[in-house]
């Protein structure tokens, strides 16, 4: 239960960082090469340990593929925030849960229970009402770009989730830790390049803030594996998507006086319905 306790809180602090970079007026690519560094190194030093690690040219070539779809996800994750606020960018990044489960489907030819299907139609609702929320705030000005980047958000992180799939089953256990290590080592580089092709200037501050987020990014990964080690999946993934949902939601109107409209209250209940039945 302690891990469970603390992928919620890892995961919570991500969405809260980068809503902290934001009312800083801090530059989010420049945010995550600082993340993406520190959790490379935190994924090097975890290879050093791992005496049964090994590694693949495969496994080289699909970390390094992935990585780009980590550093779109993460940035539209920023964006969003930005755009449509803390709690319900959140709720999209909980609802990518829908987009592993149709590819699994479609691909692996598992058949979804009426749960399931269910819990997609409340999903596909809770989307819909995300518009409207947006829609409707009359405190900002909202453009096309801010509905992608919601979309983004669910879209991004459910087919990162499904890659995970595809390597579990793919390559063999042993490869895991290089695995991730290619990952944040590769998205370092990305972002890195981005800057300097765009020549954005390097603040020490937004670095140093990124590095902060880099721990609870490679450690919620860490602690939900080893939840998902003590508990069931059926508990672990609709608890922890709940608790961070409402985790987030409850900081972001405490710190920064968030504030949700009607439409952005009933995503927020729908949502988490759809995560229940997702889960059951």
């Amino acid at each position: 239960m302690i891990a469970l306790i603390l992928t919620i809180v890892c995961s919570t602090s991500i969405a809260l960082i980068l809503k902290y970079n934001d009312a800083r007026d801090g530059n989010p690519l420049l945010l995550l090469s600082g993340n993406y560094l520190i959790a490379a190194l935190i994924s090097f030093f975890y290879v050093l340990t791992d005496a049964n690690a090994t590694i693949s040219a495969k496994t080289v070539v699909f970390g390094i593929f992935l990585a780009m779809l980590f550093v779109f996800a993460f940035f539209a994750f920023a964006k969003a925030v930005s755009a449509a606020g803390t709690a319900l960018a959140t709720v999209s990044s909980r609802l990518s849960v829908i987009v592993p489960l149709l590819l699994s489907i479609v691909i692996y030819g598992e058949k979804p229970s009426f749960y399931q299907l269910t819990g997609m139609i409340i999903a596909i609702f809770t989307i819909i009402l995300f518009y409207f929320s947006l829609k409707s705030d009359g405190s900002k000005t909202l453009h096309i770009i801010d509905y992608f980047y919601l979309l983004a958000v669910l879209f991004g992180i459910g087919l990162n989730d499904f890659a995970m799939k595809i390597f579990q089953q793919w390559r063999p256990a042993a490869e895991k830790s290089y695995f991730m290590m290619i990952i944040f080592s590769a998205s370092t580089i990305y972002t890195f390049t981005i800057l300097l092709f765009k020549r954005i200037p390097l603040e020490r501050i937004v670095l140093i803030r990124g590095g902060v987020l880099g721990v609870p990014n490679m450690f919620s990964t860490f602690f939900i594996l080893l939840a998902l080690a003590q508990l069931p999946a059926i508990v672990v993934y609709p608890v922890t998507n709940i608790g961070i949902i409402l985790l987030t939601t409850i900081g972001a109107a405490v710190i920064w006086k968030e504030k949700l409209n009607l439409y952005g209250k009933l995503a927020l209940i729908s949502g988490i319905i759809a995560i229940i039945f997702l889960g059951l």
